[in-house]
């Protein structure tokens, strides 16, 4: 199995919000993102979502009220 440097792989691309996939693990896609400013709002019905803060600040703004995420943090939706 090959290790995967995250931060190499962040310096591959400039564009925001298109995730890119960087792993497969037990058929599940692992994706890294760069983004700022807001997304679209978007659920998915039939998966949960992981998010890792990389570098910077995420505010994912959930049904229940607002979650923010600072860098080394997670949260699954």
């Amino acid at each position: 199995m090959k290790k995967i440097n995250i931060a190499e792989k962040f310096k591959l691309f400039e564009q925001e919000w298109t995730p890119k996939v960087i792993a497969q693990s037990n058929g599940q896609l692992v994706k890294i993102a760069k983004g700022s400013g807001e997304l679209v709002w978007h659920k998915h019905d039939n998966e949960d979502e992981l998010f890792i803060v990389f570098k910077g600040q995420l505010t994912l703004q959930l049904r229940e009220g607002d979650v923010v995420l600072n860098t080394g943090e997670i949260n699954v939706v």
